[in-house]
């Protein structure tokens, strides 16, 4: 028997994978396949697909998501005359038996290339006083572009999501004047295994010494522009990568915004304008293999410090 609608099951997993609010997922696709052909076989496809799938079980998006996902495709099976799915209530329960709401969750993006960039995030909007524990949607724009440019990147990810991906940080996870981050190149190689340290840069107290041995080629941001007492230090630290390069080749700048307010926008244009750095929009695209939305909001730079 062929599998049915491997299609819709399909885009289910790759919405759901990446936990993608539920309203996006494809129900009325789902709701006009079940009237047309009640079966249970659909349901149980996209069970194996999403909740059972290994990477759900490893790292899987927050309880409260998959219990939400399960109720609605429960409730899409008793709206119709199928057979009841036995294996649906039994995933239910065991969310169910979970004990408490983890304070992190998985966010796993399959990649056109059949890999896949697993992401652990907080379940908070704001976390130790802080925000960005979780991706925006810039960021996603960001990414895809990446994608599109292969180019430009060896590919690396910030603290735990290093090791998620098969990535080694520096042994002490910290970087100082006196350590390098440097690719591990060799002949024959088609792709790269780069090392990679994470960092804390206050852009406003850094130096053109301390930054000399990041020796940065390409400087990518997402939804660093939503504060205006805080734009004039970005730009400031911008500037001081480039001058602090021994070849005095200026980094490639690419930098993710959603416009959340103009006129911060707009300051930070005005503020680049200020300081010479010339910059362009860069054209939108119109898919995107991390699932993003195509928002009119969300806009990509490309500066020339």
């Amino acid at each position: 028997m062929a599998e049915p609608c491997p299609g819709l099951a399909l885009r289910f997993q790759r919405r759901f994978l990446a936990a993608r609010p539920l309203r996006s997922l494809p129900w009325p696709e789902l709701e006009q396949s079940l009237r047309t052909a009640p079966d249970s076989a659909l349901l149980a496809d996209i069970l194996h697909k999403t909740i059972l799938h290994p990477l759900c079980v490893k790292y899987p998006p927050s309880a409260k998501y998959r219990r939400c996902f399960l109720t609605e495709l429960i409730k899409k099976l008793e709206s119709t005359a199928a057979e009841p799915l036995d294996e649906l209530y039994e995933a239910l329960a065991d969310v169910l038996k979970e004990e408490e709401e983890s304070t992190h969750c998985y966010k796993n993006y399959l990649l056109p290339s059949g890999d896949c960039v697993s992401l652990c995030e907080s379940t908070a909007l704001i976390s130790g006083g802080t925000t960005g524990l979780l991706t925006w949607e810039a960021a996603l724009h960001l990414a895809q572009w990446a994608l599109q440019n292969p180019s430009l990147f060896r590919g690396s990810q910030l603290g735990e999501n290093l090791q998620l991906n098969g990535l080694s940080p520096e042994p002490d996870g910290t970087w100082s004047p006196q350590t390098e981050s440097q690719g591990q190149e060799g002949e024959g190689q088609s792709c790269q295994t780069p090392k990679v340290i994470v960092a804390e840069l206050d852009w406003g107290s850094v130096t053109e010494k301390q930054l000399l041995p990041l020796r940065a080629d390409v400087v990518i941001a997402a939804d660093v522009v939503y504060d205006p007492e805080i734009i004039v230090a970005l730009i400031g630290m911008l500037q001081k990568l480039s001058t602090s390069r021994a070849d005095r080749k200026a980094p490639e700048v690419f930098i993710a915004s959603t416009i959340r307010n103009p006129a911060t926008y707009q300051l930070f244009q005005a503020e680049l304008d200020k300081a010479g750095i010339r910059w362009q929009v860069i054209p939108s695209h119109s898919s995107c293999n991390f699932l993003c939305d195509v928002q009119p909001d969300v806009t990509i730079l490309q500066l020339f410090v």
